[in-house]
């Protein structure tokens, strides 16, 4: 295990986790196929890719433009998309980050990515949520989600 610091201060602490993180879900006999099989990731694109997500996510300055629906909806035909695929994830991220970063920057990226997961598992396979209704989003989630939009351009 790396070296823990106290959070996630940045970039570099942003690039540190994705690489971990990725290096485990490669590795995962439940996910690791459909991205480097299905998928067919390249990772030195796909890479960059999620520290400007998790930049913007975090520290709203990482430039992340994409679609990220889109392209998890794509594989609905090909693989398992589910919920234990999205939980397997989720623990996977969860560790991750707490393997490696303690703090409120820690703590509200492992927030962001379960909302996220929540929201791409349940659109992807067309399931209604009263967790996804905009009306019932705590002032936080409407916030986060403002400032993505305004972000992302939307």
């Amino acid at each position: 295990m790396e070296e823990s610091i106290a959070d996630i201060q940045g970039r570099d602490e942003i690039v540190r986790l994705v690489n971990a993180f990725y290096g485990k879900v490669r590795r995962d006999e439940l996910l690791g196929f459909i991205f480097d099989e299905v998928a067919a990731i390249d990772w030195e694109i796909h890479l960059p890719k999620m520290y400007a997500f998790w930049q913007t996510v975090l520290f709203r300055d990482g430039g992340f433009r994409g679609d990220p629906i889109g392209k998890h909806a794509r594989l609905v035909p090909l693989t398992a998309m589910g919920r234990d695929q999205f939980d397997r994830w989720l623990k996977l991220f969860r560790e991750t980050v707490d393997e490696l970063f303690s703090g409120e920057n820690a703590e509200h990226i492992k927030r962001c990515a379960e909302d996220m997961a929540n929201v791409i598992h349940s659109k992807i396979n067309a399931i209604s949520d009263e967790r996804l209704d905009s009306a019932r989003l705590t002032p936080e989630q409407r916030a986060r989600y403002a400032a993505y939009r305004e972000q992302a351009g939307h």
